[in-house]
C-alpha cells in the first residue's frame, strides 16, 4: 500500500530508535522485527534501511560495532547512544501529541448542524 511507504518514511527513525533502544540489533534483525511487530504493514528493504542507519550514526544517535552473532557469523550491530536516547524521547513526545490530536479529530462524534 502506497500510504504505508509514506508512513514508514516519516516514522522510520522513531521506530528504528525504539527497536534499537531495547537491545543492540543488526540490519536484517531490524527489518524482520519491524515487519513482525507491524503485522507486515511496514516492510523495509536493506537499500532503505542502511542509509537511514548510516545517517543516524552520522548524527550521533547510533554507534555501530562488529560482533559475532548466532552461527559465529560476524555482523554489524547498532546500539543507541545518549544523544539517540534524547532524540527518541523527543520523537516519542511529538508522536504522542500528533497521535492524540488525530484521535481527537477522528473519534469526535459529528454533530448535525442546521444550515
Amino acid at each position: 500500500m502506497k500510504r504505508n511507504r509514506e508512513w514508514l518514511r516519516t516514522g522510520a527513525e522513531f521506530m528504528l530508535l525504539s527497536l534499537i533502544q531495547e537491545q543492540d540489533r543488526y540490519g536484517y534483525e531490524i527489518i524482520k522485527e519491524l515487519e513482525s511487530r507491524s503485522d507486515n504493514t511496514f516492510e523495509m528493504k536493506e537499500g532503505t534501511l542502511y542509509p537511514i542507519l548510516h545517517r543516524m550514526e552520522a548524527s550521533g544517535y547510533l554507534k555501530s560495532y562488529m560482533a559475532k552473532g548466532e552461527n559465529e557469523k560476524k555482523r554489524k550491530y547498532y546500539r543507541i547512544t545518549t544523544a539517540g536516547q534524547k532524540q527518541l524521547e523527543e520523537e516519542r513526545a511529538i508522536w504522542e501529541q500528533f497521535s492524540n490530536s488525530v484521535k481527537r479529530v477522528v473519534n469526535t462524534p459529528q454533530t448535525l448542524t442546521s444550515s
